[in-house]
């Protein structure tokens, strides 16, 4: 029998992204407590994760946009072992997919609500966690709770 510990400060931290030069307006928003969805000036679509092009008409003519922060839950699964680090020390937790009020589905976590509280189509806000440090700075990603 196995156990998992917290990651110690060589473990690799698979809950940390990576920002890059196109991304970084989306990590410092999300550290300021706004989520940002992209649309394209193109077919006027929102998507989401950021990208530099519109996954539906494949224009480069996107732009960010600061959303409503309000979602419904699509789906969900509770987590009861995942041995990467830091996430064996959260289980249990929510992986979901929920539908942003601009229309994209983003990948998430639901926090803040017991198991048997979720449904489908259940509203939900924007909350946002610092999950740690990458480069000397403060990450923060956003997650979902109930909105009632």
């Amino acid at each position: 029998m196995s156990t998992t510990s917290p990651a110690s400060p060589s473990s690799p931290r698979y809950d940390l992204p990576e920002p890059d030069a196109f991304t970084r307006p989306y990590w410092d928003a999300a550290a300021e407590g706004h989520l940002l969805i992209r649309r394209c000036g193109g077919c006027g679509k929102a998507h989401h994760y950021p990208r530099e092009f519109c996954p539906h008409c494949w224009s480069e003519e996107g732009g960010w946009e600061r959303a409503s922060g309000h979602a419904t839950l699509y789906t969900w699964s509770v987590v009861h072992r995942n041995d990467l680090p830091p996430f064996g020390s959260r289980v249990p937790y929510v992986a979901a997919v929920v539908d942003l009020a601009e229309g994209p589905r983003m990948m998430t976590e639901i926090v803040d609500c017991e198991e048997g509280e979720l449904r489908i189509g259940m509203a939900l806000e924007v909350a946002f966690r610092e999950v740690g440090e990458r480069e000397g700075a403060g990450v923060t990603v956003p997650v979902f709770r109930s909105a009632s």
